[in-house]
C-alpha cells in the first residue's frame, strides 16, 4: 500500500548536508524534497537493543532530523553479539548514553533526545505525541500492546519487528491509515500468549545478524513512510527465515469483531504478569543460598535442570540432573522423578522452571521448589567462578 508523505519538508539543506546525503539526492524517488522530509522527521525508537541498534544507526545515517530513544537498561557484555550500536568500552553504561554517543559520532546533524525511563501507561501518550512515528524494538508483549494502543489513540504509525532464534517478523501498523483500512497489533495478536510461552532472546537465544536483517527492514519502512516512496508493509506481515534465507509475506486484515481501543490498560496484567514481572500464581521457591546449604548438609533431594542441552553444556550446578522442560512436562519425564523426595527445579532465570513446576503440580507432585533467579542467581550468589551467559 502506498501512502502520501508523512512529514512536510524542512528548510533547505546546508552545503555540508548536501555532500553527506548526495547518494540519496541522486535517487529520483528521494531527491532534495525527500531528504528535506527526512530532516524534518521526528522518530521515536523504543529500545536500543538488538533491533534498535541497526534502526538507530541507519536512521541517523539517512538524516532523520530528531531521534528519540526510550531506554533504561545498561550495556551488558552479552549484548555485544548483536547490539552493534554499543562497544566493549560501553559495558556498564546506560544504553541510551551509549547509543547517543554512537549516533553523534556517525552524524552530528541528528538531534538525539533521550528518554531514560521505562515506557508506561503514565508517560506513553505525552511521549509519543512529540513524534511523527514510533518504531518498537522491544522483546516483550506488554510493551508492544502499550505502544500499539498509544499509537492507535494518537493516530501515529507504528513500525514493528520481532526476532527469535533464526526467524524474524516485521510490518507497519497504522490504525488511522489513509483509506480507512488501517490495521493494528491487536489484529495480529488479539490477545497475548501465556508468559511461559513467550520466551525472550535471553532465554531462547538469537542469531546475531538476524537483528540487522529485521532492523534494516524496519528502518526502510520508516524512511518510506516519512518520504512517501514505495509500497508500505502495512497490510502485510514479512516473515524471514535466516537458515533458509527465505522471505514470506502474509496478508494482514482487520480482525473480525475487533474492539475499539478507547483508553490505555494495565499491560503487565493483560499479559499475565505481576508487578515483579513473573506469573501471578505463587509457587514454592528456594534461594541460591538455601540450595547451597542443602547441598553442603547433604540433604536428600532431586535437583532438576530444565534448560536446553546447549545451556547445560555451557554451565551446570553440581549434582543436578538434566531433564529439559518439555520432557519434565511429559508423562515420560514426570515418571523419572521420585514423588517421595523433595524436588528443586531450575532454569536460567526461574521462569521456565516455574512453568515446569506448575505442570508437575497439576500431575499431583507436592514437594516442589523453584530456584529463585535460576542458575544466574547461583552464579551470582554462590559460585562466581562459573561462566555467566
Amino acid at each position: 500500500m502506498r501512502f502520501p508523505p508523512l512529514v512536510e519538508p524542512a528548510a533547505e539543506l546546508s552545503a555540508a548536508e548536501i555532500r553527506r546525503y548526495s547518494r540519496h539526492l541522486l535517487l529520483p524517488d528521494v531527491g532534495l524534497d525527500g531528504q528535506r522530509r527526512l530532516k524534518a522527521a521526528r522518530v521515536l525508537v523504543v529500545g536500543a537493543g538488538g533491533l534498535g541498534s541497526p534502526v538507530l544507526l541507519y536512521l541517523a545515517a539517512a538524516g532523520i532530523g530528531a531521534l528519540g530513544i526510550v531506554e533504561f537498561d545498561v550495556v551488558d557484555e552479552s549484548n555485544l553479539q548483536r547490539q552493534v550500536i554499543h562497544a566493549m568500552d560501553d559495558v556498564g553504561r546506560p544504553k541510551a548514553d551509549s547509543a547517543r554517543d554512537a549516533i553523534r559520532a556517525l552524524n552530528p546533524h541528528v538531534d538525539v533526545r533521550l528518554h531514560m525511563e521505562r515506557l508506561s501507561a503514565d508517560n506513553a501518550l505525552a511521549l509519543v505525541a512529540e513524534y511523527d512515528l514510533v518504531i518498537d524494538g522491544t522483546d516483550n508483549f506488554a510493551t508492544r500492546y502499550l505502544v500499539n494502543d498509544v499509537c492507535v489513540l494518537v493516530g501515529k504509525p507504528y513500525v514493528w519487528g520481532s526476532i527469535f532464534r533464526f526467524e524474524g517478523q516485521a510490518t507497519v501498523f497504522w490504525d488511522a491509515a489513509p483509506g480507512g483500512a488501517g490495521v493494528n497489533y491487536r489484529d495480529l495478536y488479539p490477545s497475548p500468549p501465556p508468559p511461559e510461552l513467550a520466551p525472550s532472546c535471553a532465554e531462547g537465544g538469537v542469531f546475531g545478524v538476524l537483528c540487522a536483517s529485521i532492523g534494516a527492514t524496519m528502518a526502510t519502512e520508516a524512511i518510506k513512510l516519512v518520504t512517501g516512496i514505495g509500497e508500505s508493509l502495512h497490510g502485510r506481515l514479512a516473515v524471514y527465515d535466516a537458515l533458509d534465507m527465505s522471505w514470506r509475506f502474509l496478508p494482514l486484515r482487520r480482525a473480525p469483531g475487533r474492539v475499539p481501543i478507547g483508553a490505555l490498560a494495565d499491560y503487565p496484567a493483560l499479559c499475565g504478569l505481576s508487578s515483579g514481572g513473573t506469573g501471578d500464581v505463587p509457587v514454592p521457591s528456594i534461594s541460591a543460598f538455601e540450595l547451597h546449604d542443602w547441598l553442603r548438609r547433604g540433604e536428600v533431594f532431586q535437583l532438576v535442570d530444565v534448560r536446553e542441552r546447549t545451556e547445560w553444556d555451557i554451565v551446570r550446578i553440581p549434582g543436578a540432573i538434566h531433564l529439559p522442560k518439555a520432557l519434565v512436562e511429559s508423562d515420560d519425564g514426570a515418571g523419572r522423578l521420585d514423588r517421595d523426595r523433595p524436588i528443586v527445579l531450575h532454569c536460567k532465570s526461574g521462569s521456565r522452571s516455574r512453568s515446569a513446576l506448575l505442570a508437575l503440580q497439576a500431575r499431583g507432585f507436592t514437594n516442589l521448589r523453584n530456584l529463585d533467579g535460576g542458575i544466574l542467581a547461583w552464579i551470582r550468589d554462590v559460585d562466581p567462578s562459573l561462566p555467566n551467559y
